[in-house]
């Protein structure tokens, strides 16, 4: 077999602002597996939040076996983007070669389409209530916060989609203390789910904090063994298959995350379609789906997810699995 990595970028629709910072374009990794009949693809995201670059990951891809097996690949590298991007070409390479998709292959039922959120970036509140009322017609909305005086962005954003489910991204914004001072605000204004209030490193704090809404781990939480570290502290686990190093582990997560009591929610990176193709597998029955990278896209894929009032569709195999 033979490894290929390309580097694509996907200018944005708008400027996207989180805590961290801003982008306008995504810039993604492309993997493709040959072997001279069949060849499979992935996508990953590098994400310098853990400390990947794509020449990193790309070396980290480059410096794998050409016989690489899903199986070995676990053993050769760790949980993150480069796996991922890897794992999800040998399912679908696996795919072609047999003619089966991906979710026969893995023993899952036949996929359908799920509620998506779609994202609000961080932005002034009067430019957030804009944007909320521009998309006040979905029915999830996600809000990026994670300062100290988010509290006007939060009565904005309702004020805008008086009628949406909304739920809120601090991406390690916040201290205890401002979350303290938010939560009962957070359950007058109807938010049902707060995603990584606090650092990674410091969030023992959440330990016998009252969670009046659902505390998710997200940057908290990147494979099985992250879970004993979260006891006591979340309710909700948010799986990304560039955190977990691909859809087999992502799957594995998902059924360890369910058999010790948490929720699940199934979130991306920004990327193309071909990065949520797989994850959409992941987010069948999922209390929260978010996978709208390619909404914030001026561009995508040949073969695009469909989003519609359904959701977003399992992909074609055209595009991939």
């Amino acid at each position: 077999m033979r490894i290929d990595v390309t580097r694509d970028v996907f200018q944005l629709a708008q400027v996207f602002t989180i805590a961290r910072g801003s982008r306008t374009e995504a810039q993604v990794l492309t993997v493709r597996i040959s072997d001279g009949d069949a060849v499979g693809v992935g996508e990953c995201v590098p994400y310098a939040r853990y400390g990947e670059t794509l020449d990193s990951v790309t070396a980290q891809i480059e410096g794998l076996p050409a016989d690489i097996s899903r199986m070995a690949l676990y053993d050769l590298l760790p949980a993150g983007a480069a796996r991922n991007a890897v794992d999800c070409a040998l399912w679908d390479i696996e795919a072609k070669r047999t003619g089966k998709r991906v979710w026969e292959l893995a023993g899952l039922a036949k996929p359908g389409p799920e509620i998506t959120a779609y994202t609000l970036s961080l932005d002034s509140p009067e430019a957030m209530q804009a944007q909320a009322a521009k998309n006040a017609f979905r029915p999830l909305l996600k809000i990026k916060l994670g300062t100290p005086d988010d509290m006007p962005r939060l009565e904005a954003v309702r004020a805008g989609a008086p009628d949406a489910r909304i739920i809120v991204d601090a991406n390690e914004g916040w201290s205890a203390e401002v979350y303290a001072d938010l939560a009962p605000h957070l359950v007058r204004l109807g938010v049902q789910l707060v995603e990584q209030p606090l650092p990674a490193g410091e969030d023992e704090a959440l330990t016998g904090m009252a969670r009046p809404v659902p505390v998710c781990a997200d940057e908290s939480c990147h494979d099985r063994g992250s879970l004993p570290h979260l006891k006591g502290k979340y309710d909700v686990v948010n799986i990304k298959l560039d955190k977990t190093g691909g859809l087999t582990e992502a799957l594995a997560l998902r059924d360890a995350a369910l058999a010790e009591g948490y929720r699940v929610m199934v979130g991306c990176m920004v990327g193309s379609s071909l990065a949520m193709a797989p994850a959409t597998l992941v987010a069948q029955g999922a209390e929260v789906v978010d996978l709208d990278g390619p909404l914030l896209l001026a561009e995508d894929r040949d073969e695009p997810l469909i989003f519609d009032a359904a959701g977003v569709h399992p992909p074609s195999a055209k595009l991939w699995g």
